[in-house]
């Protein structure tokens, strides 16, 4: 018999399957259509919080095809952007991409500061949702059109903070105590007030009160702009 020295066709689908990490079970449903529907042959898997889809992921190691990994970002047992950030690190197979109601600058910037390529915002019209899919699939960085217009605005915005902070690196970095560059840290994870003083040992008051202290030393004014700088001091 003889045999053909042609290779196999490459597997034409960007993605070989997919894990949805969403807490509410109702729109991982959703999600899990929207992702058929851009993908007709990928198989959907699901994760309810961090843990689980770690655990997933650490079972099926062994297997590094192109997957899409859709993640919310208000997980029960920790945000979201600890997974990308996790997936960014140990499976670069993986596209990490958010799918999340917070249309906010600060969640936008420390989402894609962890290693998301692209952001989606649910309560968009799921027609747009799938095309933003199917580019996803094609390799593009894809923002649903309000977040892709917050992140021109922010960085019109920022770019004089942008320039001053990077030209006074070594001054800030001096100006915060060690508990401090703690809190910025918690604060460039998106953690709420609460969250980083349980994860500290201290109280949401005192937290309150060092981020009063960093925004006074920093010079600025708002989470979008701690998240930028916690970034930039890799303390996230």
């Amino acid at each position: 018999m003889i045999q053909s020295s042609r290779p196999a066709p490459a597997d034409p689908r960007p993605f070989a399957r997919a894990l949805v990490v969403e807490d509410i079970a109702a729109t991982r449903e959703w999600l899990t259509a929207l992702v058929h529907t851009a993908f007709p042959d990928i198989g959907v898997y699901h994760a309810g919080d961090v843990r689980t889809a770690r655990a997933w992921f650490a079972e099926h190691a062994g297997d590094t095809t192109p997957m899409l990994a859709l993640v919310d970002l208000g997980l029960p047992d920790a945000p979201g952007s600890d997974l990308i950030r996790y997936l960014a690190e140990h499976a670069p197979h993986v596209r990490p991409v958010v799918s999340t109601i917070y249309d906010d600058d600060a969640n936008l910037l420390q989402a894609m500061a962890a290693g998301a390529q692209a952001y989606l915002l649910k309560d968009r019209p799921a027609d747009e949702l799938v095309e933003l899919l199917r580019r996803i699939g094609g390799g593009e960085v894809a923002l649903s059109p309000p977040m892709a217009r917050r992140m021109l605005d922010h960085f019109r915005n920022h770019a004089s903070f942008m320039t001053a902070g990077s030209a006074s690196s070594e001054a800030s970095e001096a100006q915060l105590t060690p508990r401090e560059s703690d809190v910025l840290g918690m604060i460039g994870r998106g953690l709420t007030l609460p969250e980083a003083g349980a994860a500290l040992g201290i109280s949401s008051q005192t937290v309150a009160t060092h981020v009063k202290a960093i925004y006074r030393k920093l010079g600025i004014n708002s989470r979008a702009e701690a998240a930028m700088e916690a970034v930039r001091r890799q303390l996230t």
